[in-house]
């Protein structure tokens, strides 16, 4: 394929969230109750936690959120400009100002919402020992509207892609929008992905996710949010294995694609189902001294494979990419990467 045959391939929906990210202590976590390997909505007492991490630890400002970070990989991946395209809702701020800086320099095509009354979402990641939980106040990215969606040019975006990731947590935010894309890409033969996200999206927000499954031709996750998801559907397993099959036969809404589930596991291997069998992938391997913590590792993994999924590579390829890509990310401190892969 030509570039220009490449371009507006990928459209991602999500919540833009600029990271607030800092080397925390074990006192600081039992203060606001933040679990490791977690991620949750902000609630009334963690609001001070901001000011007080901007003015205890070493804070750094990276442009998040799940889904413009895996979109930010696969861009980052293909080397074509305007290969990506994401959308979602900011504030009319510096924040905001910061991020579409940001993502437009990483070469995604980015037609942000932005809201007058709420300021630009933020993500405490809370990190100790490489291991990151993030706490996500999400104020302006909680505003997305449908009607945004609608709006001809933005509607185009979704015309030209071929492949659509949206990350669990928008879930909370704009059914409405996701339920057009699932819908179009249906129609359309073209290729829907979400991911589970974390442990509360299966739990609280089971009714929506259920009703979006069958669109989904691809199925992220890692091992703890597929236990959740077995624990919420009552199939009495905790074998990440049986899950992920049991994940990849629930009923599709189009014969087009059969649903693969991908599940993350952390050091351990990726596991891959589809027609009712499993592939294991090792990931590569790194020593402690070289982790330096774990956000972005998954969605980094998500931008890594779809990057080679839209260019109609092997699951296999697709896989080892996610893991050349989020082996990258936990090297450095939030989903960040040097200015050129390395992957072949």
């Amino acid at each position: 394929m030509t570039s220009s045959n490449y371009d507006g391939i990928l459209l991602g929906m999500g919540n833009p969230l600029l990271d607030i990210s800092a080397v925390v202590d074990d006192e600081f976590l039992t203060k606001y109750d933040v679990k490791l390997n977690n991620a949750i909505l902000a609630e009334e007492k963690h609001l001070p936690m901001y000011d007080e991490m901007s003015s205890k630890f070493n804070v750094e400002y990276i442009a998040g959120g799940a889904t413009q970070n895996s979109i930010k990989v696969a861009q980052w991946m293909l080397q074509i400009p305007g290969a990506t395209s994401y959308m979602g809702s900011i504030g009319k701020d510096k924040y905001g100002e910061a991020m579409k800086k940001d993502a437009t320099a990483a070469g995604v095509n980015v037609h942000y919402y932005e809201d007058e009354s709420a300021p630009t979402g933020t993500c405490g990641v809370c990190v100790v020992g490489g291991e990151r939980s993030l706490i996500a106040n999400l104020s302006a990215a909680n505003c997305y509207k449908v009607d945004h969606l609608k709006k001809p040019e933005n509607w185009a975006l979704v015309e030209k892609a071929k492949f659509y990731y949206i990350a669990g947590f928008f879930l909370t935010v704009s059914p409405e929008s996701i339920q057009l894309v699932s819908e179009h890409a249906a129609a359309n033969n073209k290729v829907f992905t979400m991911n589970l996200s974390a442990p509360f999206i299966c739990e609280f927000f089971k009714d929506v996710q259920e009703k979006f499954l069958p669109y989904m031709d691809f199925v992220f996750g890692n091992e703890t949010e597929a236990r959740t998801f077995s624990r919420v559907h009552g199939w009495e397993t905790e074998d990440v294995e049986q899950i992920a099959i049991k994940i990849s036969q629930l009923p599709k809404a189009t014969g087009t694609y059969k649903r693969t589930t991908v599940i993350t596991q952390g050091a351990d291997p990726v596991v891959v189902a589809e027609d009712g069998k499993v592939k294991k992938y090792p990931v590569i391997p790194l020593s402690k001294e070289k982790l330096v913590d774990t956000n972005g590792a998954g969605d980094a993994f998500v931008g890594g494979f779809m990057s080679q999924l839209l260019k109609g590579e092997s699951i296999e390829q697709c896989v080892k990419a996610g893991c050349y890509a989020s082996n990258v990310v936990i090297q450095r401190s939030g989903c960040t990467y040097p200015e050129k892969p390395d992957f072949n």
